[in-house]
């Protein structure tokens, strides 16, 4: 028995021997892997010499709502139909939070990032990023830096159209208005300068100004409170509308009317979501128009303009991305963000910076 057992160890420690000494050459090579998956894939475009996969970075510096997985959404799907690998971090208006994402993506190996919202913080950040080679787009983004394609909505028409559609909902007398806005924002910045207009030209009279944003948890909670402490200084006939500058604040004043039973009253918005779609098609609802641009579409662009830089072609210092009017009797009851493009042939839908070459990663 001693003999058996004996001949068993032996034939394991040879086996065993044998099989740490296998040559490297011979062992099978891992399936899958980036470079082999990324080798040749961008051939045929201005990207060929690119063999490894390539990474970009989306950073949004605001709270993760509707109108912010739109946009995120719209990066995410036009990168990676163009092989891109995207990551995309949130950071709640948190500059703090911000700083530190975006110094993690400048050591993290991204040849380009997608920055949305970025406040004071994001110049020097920005300008880091350019000075190591990365390439950038920004979308309402509080920075300059040379060779950076600065993107926004169309901020001057969307204030426009809004207010021109209160004005004229109002023929024959200047409404009286609350505005819901706040400083600090580049976006709000332009829509005020427009609504400075309208004001100084005498077209609409200003109640009151509200607006608050906090931690950006519960921005409609805010201005539900904001608006309903309001109502209660001012009784029937006194205010004809609410011009809300973002639909945070609409969403806001939605409620607030609902819960003080002031329907009278009529809210014009700017921005738009399906929660907002929702209210807008609620029956009796007060929030009767708002005008938008489509948050996907915005994110889609962005990604073609970073694809372009990466791709070392010519783009454009700045951007703008047009606005459309979304009117409450055009709605269906049913309608969304995804089939507004039914009922506006100007939703969701650009050929701009939709180059050729970008036609052939799609296809593979």
């Amino acid at each position: 028995m001693k003999k058996v057992l004996a001949l068993v160890l032996t034939v394991v420690m040879v086996l065993s021997f044998a099989a740490c000494s296998k040559p490297a050459a011979e062992e099978p090579a891992a399936e899958g892997t980036a470079t082999e998956a990324a080798a040749g894939l961008y051939d045929g475009t201005p990207l060929a010499d690119h063999k490894d996969e390539i990474k970009v970075a989306v950073i949004r510096n605001l709270g993760a709502d509707e109108h912010t997985a739109q946009f995120l959404a719209g990066t995410v799907e036009e990168g990676t139909s163009l092989k891109f690998k995207v990551d995309t971090f949130t950071t709640d208006g948190n500059n703090a939070k911000f700083e530190d994402i975006f110094n993690q993506v400048l050591i993290g190996g991204y040849e380009g990032v997608v920055v949305s919202h970025g406040q004071d913080n994001a110049q020097e950040l920005i300008q880091q990023a350019v000075a190591q080679g990365m390439k950038v787009v920004t979308f309402d983004t509080t920075a300059d830096v040379e060779g950076v394609t600065k993107t926004a909505q169309d901020d001057f028409s969307l204030a426009k159209l809004s207010l021109d559609a209160l004005v004229n909902a109002n023929e024959g007398k200047t409404p009286k208005i609350i505005k819901m806005w706040i400083a600090g924002f580049p976006p709000m910045e332009r829509r005020e300068t427009v609504y400075k207009e309208y004001l100084e030209a005498g077209k609409i009279e200003e109640v009151a100004v509200v607006g608050e944003v906090g931690d950006f948890s519960n921005v409609a909670g805010l201005n539900a409170d904001a608006i309903g402490s309001l109502l209660t200084r001012y009784p029937e006939g006194e205010i004809d509308a609410i011009w809300a500058s973002w639909d945070a604040f609409a969403t806001g004043a939605f409620t607030a009317l609902n819960e003080n039973n002031r329907n009278e009253i009529k809210i014009f918005g700017v921005d738009v979501s399906n929660a907002d779609l929702q209210m807008i098609q609620a029956e009796n609802s007060p929030w009767i128009m708002t005008a938008a641009a489509d948050a996907k579409l915005v994110g889609t662009i962005n990604m073609r303009l970073l694809a372009m830089k990466i791709a070392g072609e010519e783009t454009p210092a700045s951007y703008e991305i047009p606005a459309t009017t979304i009117n409450q009797a055009d709605m269906a009851g049913d309608t969304t963000v995804e089939t507004l493009a039914d009922v506006y042939d100007t939703w969701g839908k650009s050929d701009s910076f939709d180059e050729e070459w970008m036609q052939i990663l799609r296809s593979k």
